[in-house]
């Protein structure tokens, strides 16, 4: 019994991954099409700071494995790139959709758990911090490898795309100088106390279970 309780557990994990990045998807398509990818990077930054890291730290407190967080957000990596070659095969060039880039940053948060020896506020104040820090340096790195995100807006604009969605141009002067650092920054903040309701959500889990 005891393998088939973590077999269900890790397809539970499975399932939440794919819903979670459907979620992010919905959320906006500015979030992970390039269209808006430059134009709204703070934006960007902090939901996938917050979605990652409330997910991950819920299921690697719930089974206490360290490395469940990365496979989370492996899950929802291979997902997206499955949307990303939907895309693609409706005739959309391969830069159109830009995949985020979650596991180096969920292998932060594993490398939290396992070096504090599954301590749970360790992993929600250094590992959520350390997340929010991250991601966007690592998405910042990914958008430099594509090409130009507002040039592929206006030359394949998104068939549902509304029109008070239309891209626009990055308000430089302001605190478009440096998105990294305001997304960094924001993230940092903003993680901690997700992270801290993601593990809350274990209590919950546990009660419902009882």
């Amino acid at each position: 019994m005891v393998w088939l309780r973590r077999t269900t557990h890790y397809l539970f994990i499975a399932v939440v991954a794919v819903n979670s990045t459907l979620l992010t998807i919905n959320a906006g398509d500015y979030i992970f099409y390039t269209d808006w990818a430059w134009t709204s990077f703070v934006v960007f930054s902090i939901s996938q700071s917050t979605m990652l890291v409330v997910g991950a730290i819920y299921y690697m407190l719930f089974t206490g494995v360290p490395g469940t967080a990365t496979y989370y957000a492996t899950i929802m990596t291979i997902y997206t790139w499955v949307a990303k070659g939907a895309w693609s095969a409706l005739g959309y060039p391969y830069d159109f959709v830009t995949v985020p880039v979650w596991i180096p940053s969920a292998m932060l948060l594993d490398l939290t758990y396992w070096a504090t020896r599954r301590n749970k506020h360790a992993a929600i104040i250094i590992g959520g911090t350390l997340v929010g820090l991250s991601l966007p340096l690592f998405n910042m790195i990914n958008l430099l490898l594509i090409r130009d995100p507002l040039e592929m807006a206006f030359k394949y604009p998104r068939p549902t795309l509304p029109p008070y969605m239309t891209p626009i141009e990055p308000q430089v002067g302001k605190f478009y100088n440096s998105p990294v650092a305001l997304g960094s920054g924001a993230g940092a903040v903003l993680s901690v106390p997700i992270a801290a309701l993601g593990a809350k959500l274990n209590t919950w889990t546990y009660r419902w279970m009882a």
